[in-house]
């Protein structure tokens, strides 16, 4: 099993480089943490989790203030189950500053 992410900057349509991004298990433990690429991707960002709930925090907040950008959401959170812990899980984030919206990527 293992999870990755893409963050697009959905006003300018390129990547998000340079997000912080957390993942925490159902406890909130942190389990791995990293900042996306050039192309918005952190491509292995942990293996081996285990089922059960995970979130995803992205720190957008401090992404917005490096580009000069007021924005509504400081940070972006995704909590999901995983039920196979033996599959691959990605998890896009499409990011404004006054919204979002993610999916199950495959």
């Amino acid at each position: 099993m293992s999870i990755s992410t893409h963050v697009l900057d959905a006003v300018s349509g390129t990547p998000a480089a340079g997000v912080t991004v957390t993942l925490f298990d159902a406890g909130g433990a942190v389990l791995a943490d990293g900042r996306t690429d050039a192309d918005g991707r952190i491509a292995r960002l942990a293996e081996d989790t285990g089922a059960g709930l995970h979130r995803l925090r992205f720190d957008t907040a401090a992404w917005f203030a490096e580009r000069g950008t007021p924005a509504f959401y400081p940070e972006v959170t995704i909590a999901f189950e995983i039920a196979d812990a033996a599959a691959h899980h990605h998890v896009p984030l499409l990011l404004s500053p006054y919204a979002y919206s993610t999916y199950r990527g495959s």
